[in-house]
């Protein structure tokens, strides 16, 4: 599925992933392909993207996610 973790400043990751874990505001949270739709907040803490080449981290402030069509774009402070 595609990915793609944006900031203010920065994107901080674009491609490929198995898998993604985010910190939604009433616990961790983790898609897989074929997701159902999904919009929501996200607390500070780690998102983390799984792919063939491993598992990479990246520390937010907060945000929110939107999962549709295979593709999860997490908007993070």
């Amino acid at each position: 599925m595609k990915v793609e973790i944006i900031t203010p400043d920065k994107e901080l990751f674009k491609g490929e992933a198995t898998s993604v874990t985010v910190p939604g505001v009433d616990g961790s949270m983790g898609f897989l392909e074929g997701h159902a739709p999904l919009i929501t907040v996200l607390k500070a803490g780690d998102v983390k993207v799984r792919s063939d080449k491993g598992e990479k981290t990246y520390p937010v402030k907060g945000g929110v996610v939107e999962v549709m069509n295979n593709t999860v774009i997490v908007l993070a402070e």
